[in-house]
């Protein structure tokens, strides 16, 4: 694949760490998982308690294609097998709290000393400055903070958060495009880069197109963000939003008013032809959901279709795994995990004409600790000695052998 020779050192939980690092496995990069010998976060937790075969599906949504090597950190023979194996990497990425590594003696000058030309990649919530620093940070924290929630409600004050970790998924393909950006520079130059992205900047950038427009505009706040419920943002014309049909809910945004009226046979909305549908964008909402609550999906899409509008199905998640369009793009694949099937979401794309190769998880914590320790020359007697001190841990079923 593309990224093979790539070495990267994880040092992520939660999400957006892991959620980066699957990216680089993904297209070929050797990515060693390090994980505490009790276990990370994202094996212990899962949403609405979901665990396939036992293993937690955040755990299952991030963390494919890479290697497991359990270490104690806070020890010093830990911290030097780490060091070891930093001097044969390319990238370490981490997504700590700010100064957490400082404190474990493993920060980036330390990693700069053992090797030069390393690839340190960091994002934490606030990046390490400002009143914020040190403080945690969340996806949803995040979404408050950049006027997300705000601008997501009918109102400010009604704020809606974004049904999923928004947020944390894109600062994790941010990290990725910096540290592929930061590799280029290491093959051309054989000079490493200090990466540095946050949680923060990524929700800016995940609203680049909102905060443009009204920092930019001059709006007032009320004016501006307050809006029928129907309207999906704040800065599109009508009817641009969600409607309920007689028997599913749809989304229609911006079209040429007078083809909508003639598609929907409705003179009410007839009388939106040739205004500014930005300023009357509430009452356009509010004829249009009272026009369309009548009919039904199967009639509103011919009728659509026919005019060229555009419009889009509200689906459920169970509509999406038979989705045609899904199938067809193969957004899926159904993974076996101890016996359970689980459906995790694929690479989202392809390269000559093919999804990147699902080579499995790392199961168990610590299940490639030997293989990997083995790559820095230690014998097999030393692993077990590391793993009776409890520097680090074995996979259950070699550890019973």
């Amino acid at each position: 694949m593309l990224l093979d020779g790539m070495r990267v050192i994880s040092l992520c939980h939660f999400l957006q760490g892991p959620a980066c690092t699957q990216y680089l496995a993904d297209l070929g990069a050797t990515v060693i998982k390090i994980e505490p010998p009790h276990g990370p976060f994202e094996r212990k937790w899962a949403g609405a308690n979901a665990f396939p075969g036992g293993v937690s599906n955040l755990f299952l949504a991030a963390n494919r294609n890479k290697k497991s090597l359990a270490i104690d950190l806070k020890t010093e023979t830990g911290r030097e097998i780490f060091l070891r194996l930093v001097e044969s990497a390319d990238v370490v990425m981490e997504n700590f709290r700010d100064g957490v590594l400082e404190r474990l003696g493993l920060g980036f000058d330390v990693l700069r000393k053992r090797n030069p030309a390393i690839i340190y990649a960091s994002s934490s919530g606030w990046a390490g400055v400002g009143p914020m620093a040190g403080r945690p940070a969340q996806d949803l924290i995040i979404q408050a903070r950049v006027g997300l929630v705000a601008a997501n409600g009918p109102t400010p004050r009604a704020g809606r958060a974004v049904g999923g970790a928004a947020i944390d998924q894109h600062s994790g393909c941010l990290m990725a495009m910096g540290i592929v950006a930061a590799y280029v520079k290491r093959l051309k130059t054989g000079k490493g880069t200090r990466v540095e992205g946050s949680l923060f900047a990524a929700g800016a950038d995940l609203m680049m197109e909102g905060l443009t427009m009204y920092l930019s505009g001059g709006f007032d706040e009320h004016r501006a963000l307050t809006r029928d419920e129907h309207l999906s943002t704040w800065f599109n014309e009508g009817p641009y939003g969600v409607y309920p049909v007689k028997d599913a809910t749809v989304v229609i945004p911006t079209n040429d008013p007078a083809k909508l009226a003639k598609a929907l046979r409705s003179t009410e909305l007839e009388a939106f032809i040739g205004v500014d549908t930005y300023a009357q964008r509430d009452a356009y909402a509010v004829a249009t959901a009272a026009v369309v609550k009548d009919w039904t999906y199967c009639d509103l899409s011919a009728a659509f279709d026919a005019l060229g509008i555009w419009y889009g199905k509200v689906q459920h998640y169970r509509d999406l795994k038979t989705d045609p369009q899904a199938i067809a793009q193969q957004l899926f694949t159904d993974v076996d995990v101890n016996g359970a099937k689980a459906t995790i979401v694929n690479h989202p794309l392809v390269y000559d004409g093919r999804k990147p190769e699902f080579k499995g998880f790392p199961l168990q914590i610590g299940q490639h600790t030997r293989e990997v320790l083995r790559e820095l020359n230690y014998s097999d007697a030393q692993v077990d000695e590391l793993a009776r001190a409890g520097v680090v841990k074995l996979p259950q079923k070699e550890a019973c052998t």
